[in-house]
């Protein structure tokens, strides 16, 4: 019984928080892998892309609830998606055709095109705060748990409740889904074999009469979709606040260089890897311990390495022995 108790606690503050994190991460960090694996430069911009997208979302869905329109159990902010996509996709193209055009026809190096996206960086930042403000916004209505934790206590007569919330489920088949539509769209269809042969290999790639030009379109709107999505499921598993985007910005970077970046696959990975490990880190180990130790070796303190303080500290760390001893990453992507 304690074992199972010990599980439940483990599953309840470390596993399922994880997995629903690790997917907002995947999700990020692939924005971020086709950015570098097909224009070539590490967009800074990405988690203030994400927090753009996440404020429409918020908007748009202030906006239904005002006017009474709900989607049941289900968070308004799902019928709001697809509106808050649509429109970051506006501000990603927009960004391309008057910022990033200009230094791909003058052949610049990754370097420039890096800093100029910390230019648009805080720019977006400072456009998001000053729309909607710098401080937390609750956007999620609908039912708050899909398990509850008394309820689980009442089903199996366990003293450890299970709690696992609607946006933990929503975040875990919502990045199935849109990770599933990335791969078939870049495996089965022209275009996303047009982007994969302009990623191998540019001068190749245009000798075959491939459209530049409508690639880096195409990469601009799933990167923005991608970037909405993550940004929206993050908002309604935690709460929305732009500069929490903004220092998501270091685990989305090491999710991709840990998995490879350039790989798609790797980005994925990468995203898992981090988030189970900032997690783990960070947790206080004390009640698990508490049920699986012998009655005399019980621990007294709280047995936690980390402050969850210091979460992206542990990014930070796995991001500087990867690069120092791996700089391609698990699955063998593009060095940094």
């Amino acid at each position: 019984m304690d074992l199972l108790n010990a599980l439940v606690a483990l599953s309840n503050f470390v596993i399922v928080p994880a997995i629903a994190y690790g997917s907002q991460l995947a999700l990020g960090a692939l924005g971020v892998t086709l950015i570098y694996g097909i224009l070539r430069f590490s967009n800074f911009a990405h988690g203030d892309t994400m927090a753009f997208g996440a404020m429409i979302a918020v908007l748009v869905t202030w906006g239904m609830q005002a006017a009474g329109v709900s989607f049941g159990p289900l968070p308004t902010a799902l019928l709001a998606l697809p509106f808050a996509i649509l429109g970051c996709i506006l501000l990603v193209l927009i960004t391309d055709r008057f910022v990033y055009r200009f230094y791909r026809e003058q052949k610049a190096k990754p370097v420039i095109l890096v800093i100029v996206s910390m230019g648009v960086m805080f720019i977006m930042n400072g456009l998001v705060r000053f729309i909607i403000g710098p401080d937390d916004q609750r956007f999620s209505d609908g039912a708050r748990f899909l398990i509850k934790a008394r309820d689980f206590k009442a089903w199996t007569g366990l003293s450890e409740g299970l709690a696992i919330r609607t946006s933990q489920v929503i975040t875990v088949v919502v990045a199935v889904a849109a990770v599933a539509a990335l791969f078939w769209f870049l495996n089965k269809t022209r275009t996303g074999k047009s982007m994969r042969a302009y990623s191998d290999n540019e001068d190749l790639a245009l000798l075959s009469g491939i459209n530049p030009e409508r690639v880096v379109m195409i990469t601009w709107i799933l990167v923005a979709a991608l970037a909405t999505t993550a940004g929206v499921l993050y908002g309604l598993d935690k709460s929305f606040k732009p500069f929490v985007y903004f220092q998501l910005l270091l685990p989305i970077f090491a999710s991709a260089i840990v998995g490879g970046l350039g790989s798609p696959l790797g980005a994925i990975a990468g995203g898992f890897i981090i988030a189970f490990s900032e997690v783990t880190i960070t947790y206080a180990w004390k009640k698990v311990l508490t049920y699986i130790a012998p009655a005399n070796l019980e621990p007294s303190g709280l047995v936690q390495l980390l402050s969850t303080d210091y979460k992206f500290a542990v990014s930070f760390v796995i991001l500087l022995i990867v690069l120092l001893f791996k700089p391609t990453g698990l699955f063998k992507g593009k060095a940094v």
